[in-house]
């Protein structure tokens, strides 16, 4: 049983060191490679920092970010993704919580910390690379591990307006990984087409998946994603077999039509997370690939990555809800309604917030005990042992056959006109309209009203009157508003704070 991730790169190196790792738009290392360069960067940084410490990587994803999170993991050390187009402010907040004393650049991203607030050392990662492999020093830190020592932090946006840094350990990843990939056929003989930043934990899928199984990760472009023709000659060219991608991202290829432009013909397993697939889509995409595997995963940050998954095994009609599944191999998925109890199969339809427990849970919010201890507490229904849950958030139900659903955020569930609304129900119900491409709702607080935002073809006459036959008048929203494309997050999720920031300066 492994205790540490580095395992998983050396065995693939011992197997067939010469494949391909990674590679990126400029570069790429075999497994050999890989290993040689983590050993280098982890060795310098042994001599300037400490076990369990921060290491901040400032830098695009690609090769060298990847290597130097498995240098900071030869350093004993977890490593934290800094995306250097983010605003300075929120990275110097983010590093404010960190405390680091150094931090990981290359040589495109160096200029730009002189705009942040940062006062430890920064390395350059291209010297790092070039330090001598100090084996005494990664056999004693290798010495001092622990399955439990943490191996990366992923900050995510917090209600205060202040990120919280998640923070995972080797032990989550291992255990996660091993099913992720025995699930769903991941092998040796895959390509990985990276689409997630690395600073969002769909990349850990796609990092690890490979470095467990010995697959390759082929790392697309950002910039690919505006321009569906150069996206799919990525794929082709590549030969990517599996894609771990946000929601969006495959809505950008069947929304701009990118399969009238070419087919990639490599693709064989296609899981997608983030959001809830639009059964259009969805459609879209198995109808290029009858023969792909299509999963549904669900889960935050904090449960690393998923909690639970559905292989899609039946046809979906337009309004049809697509079940979150069953609970990944030794993870607990439940659902407890307000008053704590909890909400069985036998109720279908009653709404409850999504638990869970087991080995994945994530070590909490780094130096933000409040926050931890609200979101990560004991199970209400264990009064004999400690049982941690995470609290998530979200809100699920059972179905009439027994299936786990996803319903919405709790923060979306809304009182209006002296109902309780979800608006995942209403967004389900417009992207069921036709030629509605893609749909998200919002509560006005201040006018009490709700907003419907649309893209697609359909004028606002034919919407209200076809969700008039779907859904009961106070659910109806009071204004349709069309935009041109849904703007979307670095992590892949629609922007619903753009889109009202969008429709107040316009009203």
């Amino acid at each position: 049983m492994a205790i540490n991730v580095l395992e998983f790169l050396e065995n693939s190196a011992r197997n067939n060191g010469a494949k391909t790792a990674c590679a990126d738009e400029n570069e790429s290392y075999s497994y050999d490679a890989l290993l040689d360069y983590a050993q280098r960067i982890g060795s310098a940084l042994i001599e300037v920092t400490d076990v369990r410490k921060p290491v901040p990587v400032f830098m695009d994803k690609g090769c060298k970010a990847l290597a130097a999170f498995m240098g900071a993991a030869y350093a004993g050390c977890f490593y934290v993704m800094l995306d250097p187009t983010q605003p300075p402010a929120r990275l110097d907040t983010i590093l404010d919580t960190l405390n680091a004393d150094i931090m990981v650049v290359d040589e495109k991203s160096a200029a730009k910390v002189e705009k942040l607030a940062f006062t430890g050392k920064v390395l350059s990662v291209d010297e790092l690379m070039d330090h001598i492999i100090d084996e005494p020093e990664l056999e004693d830190v290798r010495e001092q591990a622990l399955d439990i020592d943490p191996l990366y932090s992923i900050f995510t946006s917090g209600s205060t307006g202040v990120p919280k840094g998640v923070i995972v350990s080797h032990r989550s990843v291992i255990d996660f990984i091993g099913y992720f990939t025995k699930l769903f056929n991941i092998t040796a003989d895959d390509v990985m087409g990276n689409q997630a930043p690395f600073d969002f934990d769909v990349s850990v899928k796609d990092i690890y998946s490979c470095l467990y199984t010995g697959a390759t990760l082929q790392i697309i472009p950002k910039k690919f994603f505006s321009f569906p023709t150069k996206l799919l000659d990525y794929l082709e060219e590549r030969k990517v077999t599996t894609l771990v991608w946000a929601v969006s991202a495959l809505c950008i290829v069947t929304t701009l039509n990118g399969f009238e432009y070419k087919r990639p013909q490599y693709i064989n397993k296609v899981i997608f997370s983030g959001e809830v697939m639009p059964i259009k889509h969805l459609n879209a995409w198995r109808e290029q690939y009858p023969s792909a595997m299509f999963v549904n995963v669900y889960g935050p940050t904090e449960i690393t990555c998923n909690c639970t998954y559905y292989i899609v095994d039946r046809e979906f009609g337009l309004d049809d809800t697509l079940p979150m599944g069953k609970a990944f191999p030794n993870e607990k998925v439940f659902l407890l309604d307000d008053d704590d109890v909890l909400v069985t199969k036998d109720t279908p339809g009653k709404l409850g917030e999504i638990c869970v427990s087991g080995t994945a849970l994530s070590l909490g919010y780094y130096r933000n005990w409040e926050k931890t201890d609200a979101a990560f507490v004991q199970n209400p229904l264990n009064d004999r042992y400690i049982e941690m849950i995470y609290r998530s958030g979200d809100l699920g139900y059972y179905n009439e056959s027994g299936e786990l659903c996803f319903s919405s955020r709790k923060d979306f569930q809304i009182k209006h006109m002296g109902h309780r609304i979800e608006l995942g129900e209403i967004e389900a119900a417009m992207g069921a309209v036709d030629n509605v491409v893609r749909s998200c709702c919002i509560f006005d607080t201040d006018e009490n009203k709700i907003i419907g935002f649309y893209e697609g073809d359909t004028d606002k006459k034919t919407l209200t009157k076809t969700l008039s036959e779907k859904l009961p008048k106070f659910m109806i929203p009071s204004v349709f508003c069309q935009v041109a494309s849904m703007p979307i997050t670095k992590n892949g999720k629609i922007d619903r704070k753009k889109l009202m920031e969008d429709y107040k300066s316009e009203g």
